[in-house]
């Protein structure tokens, strides 16, 4: 099975195949305080329709101009509620996407950036990232309110907003740009949706049927067998089939790689 995923790795691993992924707006940023936050932004928002996603990601990102980071060093609570006051992405309203920018602001502020909050939350025998995603998560729905824009691993939630934007901040390699210090991707998790939750299946790393936190650990073990430095490395090869207009789910299912032998 490795040397088949491997192999699709090699093939698709490429930024060519990005778009439309939401992680296309990170390359606009050779920044990292600029980066992480557009990163966080993209990845919240990454739910819904793929046209809706992008347009939204853009939206925002274009009310905060050419620095997100020098945006909120500029804003207020109020400034922020004022200037998203018509923003909308399906269940998430201008007032959440406004108490999400000022916890990152007020987080970024207490802690220098979202990269050395994460790691405060972290020790070194932790196994996974789970613990840092928690403290992070907690400090950015601390005070005002994002609602579902932010996850929480301790309800239970597979987090998978939240494992993608640590995908792209973590790892770097032709796709995904890194960034921030002192994480190793052998301990991220993989960002579980219906597509990679039927991948898993179809791989037979899980026999799970609920696409939980549970779930995510299970299959994240099972590329873990394969890549122990790195168990996420095929995400993104592998979720390219359902996001793509021309690459077809039933045929990755149809590939080598899930043909048992």
């Amino acid at each position: 099975m490795k040397k088949k995923l491997d192999r699709l790795y090699n093939q698709y691993n490429r930024r060519k195949y990005v778009y439309p992924d939401p992680l296309w707006f990170l390359y606009r940023y050779d920044d990292v305080r600029d980066r992480e936050i557009a990163g966080l932004i993209a990845s919240s928002l990454a739910y819904g329709r793929v046209r809706q996603i992008l347009k939204n990601v853009s939206k925002a990102l274009e009310i905060m101009g050419g620095s997100p980071f020098g945006f909120l060093k500029r804003s207020t609570f109020r400034s922020l509620l004022d200037v998203f006051k018509d923003f909308r992405h399906r269940f998430a309203a201008g007032n959440q996407m406004a108490a999400l920018l000022w916890a990152t602001k007020v987080t970024i502020d207490r802690f220098g950036s979202l990269n050395a909050c994460f790691i405060y939350g972290m020790s070194f025998e932790d196994e996974t990232v789970i613990p840092g995603m928690a403290f992070l998560s907690k400090n950015l729905s601390s005070g005002r309110d994002p609602g579902h824009l932010i996850a929480h691993p301790e309800k239970g939630s597979a987090c998978k907003r939240m494992n993608l934007f640590l995908r792209w901040m973590v790892r770097e390699d032709e796709v995904d740009p890194g960034g921030w210090a002192g994480i190793s991707p052998s301990k991220l998790i993989i960002p579980l949706d219906t597509h990679m939750h039927t991948i898993g299946l179809g791989l037979g790393l899980t026999n799970k049927k609920q696409a939980n936190m549970r779930t995510a650990l299970e299959i994240t073990s099972g590329f873990k067998n394969l890549a122990p430095e790195d168990p996420v490395k095929y995400d993104f090869a592998l979720t390219r089939f359902g996001i793509r207009d021309d690459m077809n789910m039933d045929d990755l299912l149809r590939s080598p790689c899930f043909r048992r032998e």
